[in-house]
């Protein structure tokens, strides 16, 4: 799973991407670790009390990447960062529940590759897709103290295994028929977008830096 992305376009220019409204989101563009806040394109719900609205707009907000693990384990483990288990009691409620699904942009995104460079340094893996330069992770945020995410994973494609990819964030199709489907549809049709990406539309390079 990833450690690190890259977001390069400032907060307006991705909102208008994802058609979200863009608020007072102070993003700039750069790299985003575990633990980092980062823009997350919502449905708009949980910003308006009552039922839900037809055509609601969405909302780009900055939440935390990470959210807090189940209480009997909280003192024993760190944030958790990412889904690998989605039928999981600690998860299942929020994917059930849409307003609880969030698009995580991104432009790249880096992975630990197979064996050591020339420096004995690990070799990383920085990952683009070709058909779309800024793309969406699928994603789950939990209310929290501080709300924060994590990113919905799937099995490798090859592309990713050939690099020593053990799991890979579900990246979303780029059109607005599946942001919708994520953010406002029932799971039983959403849940069929956690799957792998296209290897043929996938890239890698060692040399890109955060």
């Amino acid at each position: 799973m990833t450690p690190l992305y890259r977001l390069d376009p400032p907060a307006a220019q991705i909102a208008a991407h994802f058609g979200a409204a863009v608020g007072d989101d102070p993003w700039a563009g750069g790299a985003v670790s575990q633990g980092q806040f980062a823009p997350a394109v919502t449905a708009g719900r949980e910003a308006i009390a009552g039922p839900r609205q037809p055509g609601q707009p969405r909302r780009m907000i900055p939440r935390l990447w990470g959210v807090p693990p189940p209480p009997a384990a909280y003192d024993q483990r760190p944030s958790i960062y990412s889904v690998r288990n989605p039928g999981s009691p600690f998860w299942i409620g929020n994917l059930r529940n849409s307003e609880f699904r969030c698009l995580i942009p991104a432009t790249s995104f880096m992975i630990w590759g197979k064996g050591m460079d020339r420096e004995g340094k690990r070799i990383r893996h920085w990952i683009h897709c070709t058909d779309q330069p800024l793309l969406a992770f699928a994603a789950v945020w939990k209310d929290a103290e501080i709300p924060g995410f994590a990113l919905l994973t799937c099995e490798p494609n090859a592309f990713m295994r050939d690099l020593g990819a053990e799991r890979m964030p579900a990246i979303l199709p780029g059109h607005g028929e599946a942001w919708r489907l994520w953010l406002n549809g029932g799971w039983d049709r959403a849940e069929a977008l956690v799957q792998p990406y296209s290897s043929s539309q996938m890239q890698a390079s060692q040399h890109r830096q955060p």
